[in-house]
């Protein structure tokens, strides 16, 4: 071979690596990064009030709660796992990749203790438990307890739920 081929070759090779590295740290700052219409969410706050634990709810205000039409369940509506459904209780429901959370997601973007969806006064509120990527509703990411109404959709990883009645 000529020394200008294997010059050219060289410096092919070496602009090749170089495309390589620069398409690797493009992809990543994107996957990174905020999408570009999300702003932080300001919640208000949510008053919490405990009640004395011999405290007795009535059975006319327990029928008149189910009556009301509060939201039951928690669905999944996007991700891998589309269609699971959990039924909401009086307990948290904690989202993340540790096999204790409620909901546990196989998810690069979803950290081990991601979100908990707890009730406080009878309205769902959540929680981001410090994760990397954020926890969002509705394309705004959440930065203290906020409520979190039916059909407003929570999005976190590459996971999306609802709550629904």
């Amino acid at each position: 071979m000529s020394e200008l081929v294997l010059t050219l070759l060289r410096l092919g090779f070496l602009l090749l690596l170089w495309a390589l590295v620069v398409i690797t740290v493009v992809v990543l700052r994107r996957d990174l990064r905020a999408p570009r219409d999300a702003r932080p969410l300001v919640a208000a706050p949510v008053p919490v009030t405990k009640q004395p634990k011999s405290a007795k709810v009535p059975k006319a205000e327990k029928a008149h709660k189910a009556k009301s039409g509060g939201p039951r369940s928690l669905v999944v509506v996007e991700g891998p796992l589309t269609g699971t459904v959990i039924p909401l209780g009086a307990a948290d429901v904690t989202i993340g990749r540790a096999p204790s959370s409620t909901l546990v997601l196989d998810d690069d973007y979803a950290s081990n203790a991601h979100a908990r969806l707890s009730q406080v006064n009878g309205a769902w509120v959540v929680q981001d438990l410090g994760s990397t990527n954020g926890t969002w509703i509705d394309r705004q990411r959440i930065t203290a307890p906020t409520p979190l109404s039916v059909g407003h959709q929570l999005k976190v990883g590459r996971t999306v739920l609802e709550l629904r009645r």
